[in-house]
């Protein structure tokens, strides 16, 4: 996206993790190809079944996808959230997925995000204007019913209109 920033820092990470790192970094280099409302559908159904990630998990997937691609260590924001995402997902967990815009001065970015908080991001929750987000399953006492009408909804809606995360 179009926020400059200098590259992070890659720590090395053990030999157990760097498999699945570089896989979901891989997959996520070829679904950051596709057009937005693609790339929302395929996260839409990767999440079928997640617990909700805890910030820790997020960030340790974050730091791992960090360390394995130079891509996502610089300014890679939209690999790097995916890839973060599908690494969270393969622990059986997901955190909420978001893209937004910032108008002044323009920026647009992708991260992911735990009970509303960016994660590893400079800035925080209000910095940037949510446009489209994939968020995991709710931590509130919904059954599984109103859950399912809430994934259909949330997988067709137009990715036009912005989403607030409550």
């Amino acid at each position: 996206m179009s926020q400059a920033m200098i590259p992070e820092a890659r720590d090395a990470i053990p030999v157990h993790r760097l498999l699945p790192a570089l896989l979901a970094t891989a997959v996520a280099r070829l679904l950051i190809l596709l057009k937005p409302r693609r790339i929302r559908s395929v996260l839409c159904i990767a999440r079928h079944g997640a617990a909700p990630a805890t910030a820790h998990q997020a960030f340790a997937a974050r730091s791992a996808v960090v360390a394995v691609s130079a891509r996502c260590a610089g300014e890679g924001c939209l690999q790097r959230s995916v890839a973060t995402a599908l690494l969270c997902r393969l622990h059986g967990v997901w955190p909420d997925w978001c893209t937004g815009v910032r108008t002044e001065p323009f920026r647009a970015h992708a991260w992911v995000e735990v009970d509303g908080q960016p994660i590893g991001e400079q800035h925080g929750a209000e910095y940037y204007r949510r446009l489209m987000t994939v968020p995991g399953k709710p931590r509130s006492s919904q059954g599984p019913n109103e859950l399912r009408q809430r994934r259909r909804s949330d997988a067709t809606k137009p990715i036009s209109e912005a989403e607030e995360l409550a």
